[in-house]
């Protein structure tokens, strides 16, 4: 019996230990890959915010875009000044080119990992590690990510420093009528943001070199509202005017299809 208890326990720490801060810090001697030597002068940006700010617009608007027929209906509700950017599209749908009967075959049938795909040239996703008892892993799925792009970004609420962290989740709590300002999918089956798959990353080792790294990004008041929607994070509370900090991971070489994607769980700044 206590031979069988121990095994078990061995088992789950093999699942667990990359995972667990106190282990990797104590291996950092052993494996210096996983050190990631930032100048100061840089402010650990692998690629400039605009370059970020660029990526997440041009995928959030394909996915905007391919759900139109759901979308069309929310933006009826929402300010002139976001209505007209779609001001077109919005008069194919009133007019009603597309007849009921037909809507099903005219209607966009394409999958978020799809939309990825045709937008950025590559996909990811969420299987098992390569590494033995990892768990679950990234990786691309078709495609070739080029070096600096953004290749996932990392879900959840966003705490400050001062704020107790007793829930996992507020998503709901703000709204702008029925447009919601943040995506939960990440935490189900049905992902609506494709790129919200980087709390699966795994750490590096001596065998798996690093190929992401970490990066924050300040999401900027101008970012446009119907596109909140896909963002994978929320702030825990408003009681300071402060932008919402995302996580991105950036392609730190080139990235082939089948390859898992791995992340430095440390870095040094200089």
């Amino acid at each position: 019996m206590p031979g069988r208890l121990l095994r078990g326990l061995w088992q789950r720490w093999g699942r667990y230990k990359y995972r667990f801060v106190p282990w990797i810090a104590l291996n950092l001697s052993h494996n210096p890959r996983t050190l990631r030597y930032v100048p100061e002068e840089s402010k650990d940006k692998v690629i400039s915010d605009e370059d970020v700010l660029g990526t997440l617009l041009k995928v959030f608007q394909a996915l905007f875009l391919n759900d139109f027929n759901k979308q069309s209906e929310i933006l009826t509700m929402l300010p002139e000044s976001v209505k007209s950017k779609y001001q077109d599209l919005l008069a194919v749908e009133h007019q009603g080119v597309k007849l009921l009967e037909n809507r099903h075959q005219q209607q966009s049938t394409f999958k978020p990992e799809e939309i990825l795909y045709k937008t950025l040239g590559f996909s990811v996703a969420q299987a098992t590690s390569s590494l033995i008892s990892a768990g679950k892993g990234v990786f691309v799925t078709k495609g070739l990510v080029p070096k600096g792009a953004v290749v996932s970004m990392y879900p959840g609420t966003v705490y400050q420093k001062y704020e107790r962290s007793f829930f996992q989740s507020c998503n709901g709590r703000d709204r702008l009528g029925p447009l919601k300002m943040s995506d939960s999918t990440w935490l189900t089956s049905e992902i609506h943001n494709p790129l919200a798959v980087g709390q699966y990353v795994n750490n590096c080792s001596n065998d798996r070199a690093a190929n992401v790294c970490y990066q924050e990004f300040d999401v900027p008041a101008v970012f446009p509202v119907e596109l909140k929607q896909y963002l994978p994070n929320i702030a825990y509370s408003y009681d300071k005017q402060s932008p919402l900090r995302c996580v991105v991971l950036v392609a730190l070489r080139d990235i082939s299809q089948g390859e898992e994607l791995f992340s430095n769980y440390y870095t040094i700044v200089s």
